[in-house]
């Protein structure tokens, strides 16, 4: 049985204080709650309907909880049937740049955005994602529901991005209105591509670090693309293809 104290805690964790604070996080929904529940996060607790639980065997105790329980703890606007709480992971090592792809996000602030280039990124087997310290929250409800699972097998740091560019020795690639056309940018074995902020685009501060600026051509009117959009485009043409 949900207690009143249960319901108002889970509540507090849709805010990033609290989620920073007790290292933990919620995800929502049938596909994710199996996801976890199978990978090597830690799931704390597990709250879902009689009709899921009676569909689903798991080996973790379940409160169950009526759909109208479930609508006052979800963060989404259709709850659905199953909420878990699930710590945060914290050690995960550092980031390694030789042989792999590795994405940075530079104040990427829209949470769908960052939970779909997460996304994108597991599609095309970049397992590695470092974004600026002002970047939206990994944990984020809305990342994680946007992600579909894939922030499961993807890693993110947070860093200074001007302290961390300069010690890499890998060529970094810029999505920029101006520089070399995507179509005729080579496969990638190892390197960074560098996503800029939604409206701002990448900050001038980190632009000397770039090596290789590259653009996705314009044909039609659009003013601009959305980040997440640009990004698997761009993914498309480094990652090595299939010969």
């Amino acid at each position: 049985m949900l207690s009143k104290n249960e319901l108002k805690y889970i509540q507090s964790l849709c805010q990033k204080k609290q989620r920073t604070q007790d290292g933990l996080f919620l995800a929502e929904g049938p596909k994710l709650a199996m996801e976890l529940l199978a990978s090597d996060y830690q799931v704390e607790k597990v709250f879902a309907t009689a009709d899921w639980l009676a569909e689903n065997r798991v080996n973790i105790d379940v409160t169950i909880v009526t759909e109208a329980e479930l609508a006052k703890m979800s963060s989404l606007q259709t709850p659905n049937e199953v909420l878990l709480v699930c710590r945060q992971k914290k050690d995960i090592g550092e980031p390694i740049f030789k042989n792999r792809i590795t994405l940075i996000l530079d104040g990427l602030q829209d949470p769908g955005n960052m939970g779909t280039i997460i996304r994108i990124a597991d599609w095309f087997g970049v397992y590695q994602i470092i974004a600026s310290e002002d970047s939206v929250e990994f944990y984020n409800p809305k990342v994680i529901q946007s992600t579909m699972g894939s922030f499961i097998r993807v890693r993110c740091w947070y860093r200074d991005l001007s302290e961390i560019l300069p010690t890499v020795n890998v060529p970094v690639y810029g999505a920029l209105l101006k520089g070399r056309s995507v179509n005729k940018t080579e496969n990638l074995k190892e390197g960074i591509l560098v996503i800029g902020n939604e409206s701002k685009g990448i900050r001038e501060s980190i632009l000397p670090y770039i090596s290789t600026a590259i653009t996705i051509p314009r044909i039609g009117l659009a003013e601009s693309l959305n980040a997440a959009v640009a990004t698997g485009i761009i993914l498309s043409h480094l990652c090595a293809k299939e010969s």
